[in-house]
């Protein structure tokens, strides 16, 4: 029989499952920059489809010399059709570990996050767009862990400009970026976080605005300046009442109009890793 031509005959080496003799556990392997589709599921809309660049790590012990890279892809695809929630995201790290055969796992994804807004005074429906990071944590014997990253663009005014000025404020566009860990992934409430954090701001952003509602945004900016130090603490009071929050970040950058530089602000849950 011809060996070259059939390939039962063929034995195939799996040189990752051999074993390693340098002791050292790796905490994080697999594969980053994959641009699959993602399934979001939705409760009052159809399931939308976006494109997602995905994170998929395990954990890989002293002993063992490799992992399977190809099953991180073969799990993707099995889930491509498959809307997913927070707690469905959990489900499919925890696939990630089960078909891998090790202890834990890490899947993350990030991706563009669309909702439909309708403009203020003259009620135009456009969407707008925003970044959200989703990552799981997966390990044998433990309850899933669940994180949700959003970037919010909003306006804010300046509280010293209008103060010091005759007439007039300089305002800014600013990205407020909450990082929430969840008790739960079924608390994870994502339409709800971006609708409240826009109410923090001076004034939320729209992606069609005709004049009147031009009008209404910057009246509405100038009567609610924020100070970047204003904008996180009000959008941590939010964040902290929310149900099923274990830890959060809130963060805020005014990309200022009248300096070459951003002002900043953080604010860090005692209880965040």
């Amino acid at each position: 029989m011809n060996t070259l031509l059939d390939p039962l005959a063929v034995s195939m080496p799996d040189v990752q499952s051999g074993p390693d003799m340098r002791g050292i556990s790796i905490q994080r392997v697999g594969v980053r920059g994959v641009r699959y589709p993602l399934r979001l599921a939705a409760d009052a809309n159809p399931s939308r489809q976006v494109v997602a660049d995905w994170e998929m790590t395990v954990a890989l012990s002293a002993a063992d010399k490799g992992t399977h890279m190809s099953r991180f892809i073969e799990v993707l695809e099995s889930w491509r059709e498959t809307p997913l929630s927070a707690e469905g995201f959990c489900r499919m790290a925890r696939a990630v570990y089960e078909r891998l055969g090790v202890e834990s796992a890490d899947v993350s994804a990030r991706f563009p996050y669309f909702l439909e807004k309708a403009a203020p005074v003259s009620g135009l429906r456009s969407l707008m767009d925003y970044q959200v990071v989703w990552t799981a944590r997966a390990a044998r014997g433990a309850p899933a862990r669940f994180s949700q990253h959003v970037r919010v663009p909003v306006t804010s005014l300046c509280p010293c400009s209008k103060a010091i000025s005759d007439y007039g404020a300089h305002n800014q566009r600013s990205h407020v970026l909450v990082r929430l860990e969840y008790g739960s992934p079924v608390a994870a409430d994502l339409d709800a976080l971006i609708r409240g954090v826009e109410t923090r701001a001076s004034a939320e952003l729209w992606g069609l605005l005709k004049r009147e509602d031009e009008k209404f945004v910057t009246e509405r900016a100038y009567e609610n300046p924020k100070f970047v130090e204003d904008l996180v603490r009000d959008v941590a009071v939010l964040v902290r009442r929310l149900p099923g929050v274990a830890s959060y970040e809130v963060e805020a950058e005014n990309f200022e109009s009248i300096h070459n530089h951003s002002a900043y602000a953080i604010v860090i849950s005692a209880n965040a890793q």
